[in-house]
């Protein structure tokens, strides 16, 4: 502490451990009400942040939060481009008003005010920091439930002002499966405990590719450490996500909105919840093991405000294929027509972990259950008959 210390951290100069992080908070637009803020981060560049931030955020938006993105990568600012999203940000007597993608996502980023989204950003750190800042304050976001940040790689002015001024609730953190993993996960981390923002988990990007002739899994860049990490750190993992080629092609022409991931909408429900964001959802599934060799399975769901918890003990029915991938089927041991599908994957102990399906793939699956059950054939011609 400096000898003549007033306790005014935001004019003082002097780097002490008593220099309170919250006293650089800076206030929003009048006309902004955003309620949960969320870092996507990492400790080098080239890991696809923008594009688990704008994965996450589209998974919000259907989740039916209202849900913006503050671009905050300014040499880089690829976020619009994967939204489809090129008209110019216009200002009104409220603020700058955000562009807004198709499916209702609202942003902010630099190529949306710049003449020509090619020109180079030759700025200066404090410079770009200080437009991350202004996006911030100069902004009228409106009613806002969660705000992804898309930060630019590393550790330097950007991320710095960002945990400053902003009030983060919470940062994931982008690796991919490569021996840096460690390097670039202690990095993010360091930063976050230093700033005093909590860490949500961990995101692995590239984990995988799988062979489109035999399906099967490819380690393109190593086997993964990422769950090395995580329990090194104490943290969760949040996600693997493969390489998928429709990822970029999509992404190219404006369409991350339409790529929908399990793994993601998984993941932004446990970040959901760890952020205390109120669930839209009147039930949501917490946890679930199968266990290979079991002819019952209890499903554990939580209530929508968290307060109630409730057991339910199914009967394993069957497992059946449709499109290529395995679903397994359970019954309510107290409700005879009622069925829960889910997809699941192998664990190394030989277990199963259920995955939750969207209302899409739902939809499909239990198309596919109710022509096996009539002993019919499924539309998609991957359904076994002979499979229960």
């Amino acid at each position: 502490m400096a000898e003549k210390c007033d306790k005014d951290c935001a004019e003082c100069k002097e780097n002490c451990d008593e220099r309170d992080p919250k006293s650089f908070r800076v206030a929003g637009n009048d006309n902004s009400r955003v309620k949960k803020i969320i870092g996507v981060v990492s400790g080098k560049g080239g890991v696809g942040k923008s594009l688990i931030t704008a994965l996450m955020a589209a998974s919000a938006s259907r989740e039916g939060y209202s849900t913006a993105i503050l671009d905050a990568d300014v040499t880089g600012p690829s976020i619009p481009m994967m939204f489809g999203v090129h008209a110019k940000a216009s200002a009104s007597p409220l603020g700058i008003r955000p562009e807004v993608s198709e499916g209702g996502i609202r942003m902010m980023s630099l190529n949306l005010i710049m003449d020509n989204e090619t020109d180079p950003v030759i700025w200066r750190g404090p410079v770009i920091a200080g437009l991350v800042k202004q996006f911030w304050t100069d902004v009228a976001w409106g009613d806002v439930d969660v705000m992804f940040i898309d930060m630019p790689p590393g550790t330097g002015d950007v991320p710095l002002t960002v945990f400053q001024s902003l009030p983060v609730d919470g940062i994931i953190i982008v690796s991919t499966p490569q021996e840096l993993v460690g390097m670039i996960v202690q990095k993010a981390l360091n930063m976050a405990k230093t700033m005093g923002v909590p860490v949500l988990g961990l995101v692995e990007n590239m984990s995988w590719i799988e062979c489109p002739d035999c399906g099967k899994k490819i380690n393109l860049f190593g086997e993964s450490r990422i769950d090395k990490e995580a329990e090194k750190h104490g943290l969760k993992v949040l996600a693997k996500l493969p390489i998928r080629p429709e990822i970029a092609s999509r992404c190219d022409v404006g369409m991350v909105e339409s790529l929908i991931y399990n793994e993601i909408d998984v993941a932004f429900r446990q970040v959901a919840r760890a952020i205390g964001l109120e669930e839209t959802m009147n039930e949501e599934l917490l946890e679930e093991e199968y266990d290979d060799d079991a002819e019952y399975v209890t499903l554990t769901f939580e209530s929508e405000d968290g307060s109630e918890v409730e057991e339910v003990e199914c009967e394993v029915y069957g497992v059946f294929t449709c499109d290529g991938k395995e679903y397994i089927a359970l019954l309510p041991t107290d409700d005879e027509d009622d069925v829960y599908i889910y997809g699941y994957k192998e664990l190394e102990d030989g277990d199963y972990d259920l995955i939750d399906l969207d209302d899409e793939e739902f939809e499909k699956a239990a198309d596919a259950l109710d022509k096996l059950l009539d002993e019919d054939d499924c539309d998609c011609g991957c359904c076994d008959d002979d499979e229960e």
